[in-house]
């Protein structure tokens, strides 16, 4: 489906068309009012429909709330706690919705469940899942779903998915990571069972470039250096959404950004994955954002 050039894939059971672009509202934690305006604003007149910011991402809960009398019926609205006990997940899922200004979000997620150890908490007996199913239950959410990176996140996403069916997982992926033997067969694995159970599956970190380097002047406000040339862009953004199980891409945290990516959307299509590919192969230091992930 392709409305006003943007592309729309179904999120899943959910049923609801989502924009391939996802915009990240990470990139409104520490912005005025006037240029997350601004943000927001470029990313519906693209067609974008579907936006994603969580209770740790600064002030953006706050941004999106300000426009939110305006906004909320034009879009999927997703949230996430990362607190990994029910009481404290409860009540943070509750100033979510005061923040944002809305009595209902489209989608509570757990947030950053990148390993075992962490989903072991979020889904004990009093762990964080309890609250979000209970917040679905009372109106508050549409549906549940679960986010993470790392190295282990795809694999932990399976085994999330072998616990609960979520409606929804956000996991990272992008060409580099492909490479890794193990990383993509975790990966393909998730897919399977994303299928299986007919859930939405969304990607982050699909223009991240690696590590910012030791003493680096981090001129982003994403904790991996992102691409910010349109031709590597455009390369990723096609070879992640050549892929049919893909819902969707988030965008990067930084709103300067944004042009970039949906550029990218546009333009992807005259370039075929093994093109994309080959682009990227070319770019210098290109590799894993997880080697060293900032605490």
């Amino acid at each position: 489906m392709y409305v006003a050039g943007m592309e729309y894939r179904r999120l899943g059971r959910l049923e609801h068309q989502s924009s391939v672009l996802i915009y990240g509202a990470a990139a409104l934690s520490d912005v005025s009012q006037e240029v997350a305006d601004r943000s927001i604003g470029e990313a519906l007149a693209a067609g974008i429909n579907h936006f994603d910011v969580a209770a740790s991402y600064g002030d953006a809960e706050l941004r999106l709330g300000a426009a939110m009398s305006r906004l909320r019926h034009q879009v999927f609205l997703a949230t996430k706690t990362g607190e990994r006990s029910a009481e404290a997940a409860w009540r943070q899922i509750n100033h979510s919705l005061e923040r944002l200004r809305t009595d209902r979000v489209d989608l509570i997620q757990l947030h950053a469940i990148g390993d075992l150890d962490e989903l072991d908490l979020a889904t004990a007996g009093d762990g964080a899942l309890h609250a979000a199913i209970r917040a679905s239950e009372e109106g508050l959410a549409g549906a549940v779903g679960i986010t993470g990176h790392g190295d282990d996140a795809p694999a932990t996403h399976l085994e999330a998915l072998w616990r609960y069916p979520f409606a929804t997982v956000l996991t990272p992926l992008n060409p580099v990571l492909a490479r890794d033997r193990k990383y993509f067969s975790d990966y393909e694995a998730l897919v399977e069972e994303v299928k299986r159970q007919d859930a939405g599956l969304m990607i982050i970190k699909s223009v991240a470039q690696r590590n910012w380097p030791d003493g680096a002047d981090k001129t982003y406000t994403t904790w991996y250096q992102p691409f910010d040339q349109q031709s590597p862009i455009t390369a990723a953004v096609s070879w992640v959404l050549s892929r049919p199980e893909v819902t969707g891409i988030a965008t990067p945290s930084d709103v300067r950004l944004l042009p970039l990516l949906v550029r990218a959307e546009a333009e992807r299509h005259a370039v075929p994955a093994s093109a994309a590919e080959a682009t990227l192969r070319g770019e210098p230091d290109y590799s894993s954002p997880f080697i060293d992930i900032p605490i």
